[in-house]
């Protein structure tokens, strides 16, 4: 990531837990572990190209941990890296609008 060029820190968060999908997944490992299906089930609006490219991505950034235990079949798991948990207040503050402004538009969640 140190080769690009960056003009200001917000770029660096964005290109890092930018999209739609990356900031949802971090959310919900800020819950504690997950296992991959369970991030499939809490998530059945991605399709699971979309989210195992979002989990490499998140993991080659160094944010999401990801733990194989040698069972048949292989059990996979995610967790949030101590980076991961730093950005614990910022997914808060995104929660914490989301939530008042779905609060104000009327919108409901499944």
């Amino acid at each position: 990531m140190s080769a690009k060029r960056y003009f200001c820190p917000v770029e660096v968060t964005v290109d890092l837990i930018g999209g739609k999908w990356k900031p949802v997944i971090l959310a919900h490992l800020k819950e504690g572990v997950r296992r991959y299906g369970e991030l499939r089930r809490l998530m059945p609006s991605t399709s699971e190209k979309m989210l195992v490219q979002q989990l490499r991505e998140l993991e080659s950034s160094g944010l999401v941990r990801r733990t194989v235990f040698e069972t048949v079949p292989p059990q996979v798991e995610y967790d949030l890296t101590e980076d991961g948990w730093s950005l614990t207040p910022v997914l808060t503050a995104l929660y914490e609008w989301g939530e008042k402004r779905s609060a104000r538009e009327g919108i409901t969640f499944n």
